[in-house]
């Protein structure tokens, strides 16, 4: 037998059609309304061709680009390297609140003030710190980069705010969980690797990938300690030729980076969303 729709579910599957195409006309008219209002006091604004001048220079933009790109090269590099180390050392913090023997309070209690002190800290002032006191050490073996200093300022502070939504996940894992696994003969550390990990991993996916967003921004931070990335290119060129489009090109590149993985994690969120209320449903 082939499902056949009754008439009423074809009446209903009709009007939420219409309903959807209707909603969506109206925002399309309010959101064009909503510009021209803002496009039109703009535009008779009496210092409109000093901004445009300004920050919208066809000729600067074209001029600093190259530099400019070159800079978001060098942050891009710095936001994979410190992802990788900050995803690692999240977990690693992560799992060390998390446990309850005894033998390891000392390891727990340095985690917690690890967190507590990090994401109390602002970034730019770690960065300074980092930046400005670990080439004071003078220890030979430790590079006094700014590429490097940064880049250890943002996985030390990152770390803590990663660490804290995988302790989450994990606190989040249904006891149940544990309880079975033990009974069926798993130790705790199997415990933790093949039933409770995937499942605080699987959750919450889309606060990591929030924090990498913020990161991907962040990364623009170590420009403080000297490195030529694109905010640091973009202030030479504007330095250069008095004029702030550079800036302008610069922020425009990160929001282009920035985009495409914040609807990756917005269609992640609707998912697990749908999935949960499928399940729900049965």
């Amino acid at each position: 037998m082939t499902y056949s729709p009754s008439p009423l579910q074809l009446q209903r599957e009709a009007g939420k059609r219409r309903a959807s195409r209707r909603s969506i006309g109206i925002a399309l008219l309010s959101t064009l309304a909503l510009g021209a209002i803002l496009a039109i006091i703009v535009i008779n604004a009496q210092g409109f061709s000093a901004v445009q001048e300004a920050f919208f220079n066809a000729h600067y933009a074209k001029k600093a680009f190259p530099r400019i790109f070159d800079g978001i090269l060098l942050n891009l590099r710095v936001l994979v390297m410190a992802e990788f180390f900050v995803l690692i050392f999240g977990l690693l913090i992560a799992i060390a609140r998390t446990t309850s023997s005894p033998v390891l309070y000392p390891v727990r209690l340095l985690a917690t003030i690890y967190t507590d002190i990090f994401r109390g800290a602002p970034l730019l002032l770690v960065l300074l710190l980092v930046g400005l006191g670990i080439p004071g050490l003078r220890i030979s073996y430790i590079p006094n980069s700014a590429v490097f200093l940064g880049t250890v300022a943002l996985v030390l502070t990152y770390s803590a705010y990663v660490a804290e939504v995988i302790r989450a996940g994990i606190e989040g894992v249904n006891p149940t969980q544990r309880q079975a696994a033990r009974a069926l003969g798993l130790s705790q550390t199997q415990t933790l690797r093949h039933v409770v990990l995937p499942q605080a991993l699987r959750n919450v996916t889309p606060p990591l990938l929030n924090d990498l967003v913020s990161l991907q921004k962040d990364s623009g931070l170590i420009s403080v300690l000297g490195a030529v990335d694109a905010i640091r290119a973009a202030g030479i060129e504007t330095a250069q030729s008095f004029n702030f489009t550079p800036y302008v090109v610069a922020g425009g590149l990160f929001v282009l980076l920035t985009i495409p993985l914040t609807r990756y994690t917005d269609w992640l969120i609707r998912r697990q969303d749908r999935a949960q209320k499928a399940q729900g449903v049965y």
